[in-house]
């Protein structure tokens, strides 16, 4: 008998809404940290889905984000049992906090959580605090905003920070919890799959195709230059109206929402005796397989 899902929650955010959610057969669940490949993979699936470079729709309508709370559960809900084509749905939630269903595929995406946390730290100079606040019936704010810290002090915070990952998912905690779970269930669940953000940006074409093939996708050849070209940084970046998770006007910038596409801005930020904290800290937090994996150059 499985176990019941753990329930994670944030101000904008309940894993609860995946609660008796219908699967189909096919069905994709893209699983990942924030600021950790998530649109990345939601267009990548869509160009492997509909094999085209231009998918019928914003990546919002076509990939719903089941558990945030800015769109009512009805509403996503519809969206997706509406859909006639092969369903990928988007969350940032860890698989132990979901149904995990064997007609699904699960594909989680991890990134060196140094990279991932300096994209957070400037996705968050992006948002629309005060439109967030009021599409989830958030409580008034008691002042005014604090002025957020420099990169690297707040980065090594967020180093530091100890916390539960039940109550801070995006802290350094949290992305190890999640992939230390997904780490340990692809060996003994084969409709989970790991993707790492670097092999994306080093071999795209490559990548791509293997996701193909653990998704039971045939793609003529001639197609494939087309579709690769689609899931570039650049030519997303170029689209961002299109594909930023801009839904209800929470972004400031769409296109600030693809800032950098490279990786290494996190270990740029911080000295060598900085990045040794970092490494004895995540040591004590994830398995040193994953971290070799996770880490390596």
């Amino acid at each position: 008998m499985s176990e019941e899902p753990v329930r994670y929650t944030s101000p904008e955010e309940d894993s609860a809404r995946w609660d008796g959610f219908p699967f189909r057969r096919g069905d994709i669940v893209i699983s990942t940290r924030s600021k950790s490949g998530t649109t990345w993979m939601q267009m990548i699936c869509a160009l492997l889905v509909f094999r085209t470079p231009v998918p019928p729709g914003p990546l919002v309508e076509i990939s719903p984000w089941l558990d945030h709370l800015i769109v009512p559960k009805d509403e996503v809900y519809a969206r997706l049992e509406a859909q006639r084509h092969r369903r990928f749905v988007k969350t940032h939630t860890p698989l132990d906090g979901i149904p995990v269903d064997e007609r699904a595929t699960y594909i989680v995406v991890a990134r060196h959580p140094l990279d991932m946390a300096v994209s957070l730290y400037h996705q968050s100079g992006n948002l629309d605090r005060e439109r967030i606040r009021v599409l989830t019936n958030g409580p008034e704010p008691s002042g005014p905003p604090r002025p957020r810290p420099p990169l690297r002090e707040w980065l090594l915070r967020w180093v530091d920070r100890d916390v539960s990952p039940m109550e801070e998912m995006d802290s350094l905690p949290g992305v190890m919890a999640h992939l230390s779970d997904a780490w340990a269930r692809r060996t003994r669940q084969p409709n989970v799959v790991l993707v790492h953000y670097d092999d994306l940006l080093g071999d795209l074409d490559g990548e791509m195709r293997g996701l193909a093939r653990s998704l039971g996708v045939t793609v003529p050849e001639e197609e494939w230059p087309a579709l690769v070209e689609a899931a570039t940084f650049a030519s997303m970046r170029s689209r961002a109206g299109e594909l930023a998770p801009d839904h209800a006007g929470v972004l400031k910038d769409a296109a600030a929402f693809f800032r950098r596409g490279t990786s290494g801005a996190g270990r740029e930020s911080l000295s060598g005796d900085e990045l040794r904290r970092y490494h004895e800290r995540a040591a004590r937090l994830a398995p040193p397989d994953l971290l070799d994996w996770l880490h390596r150059p």
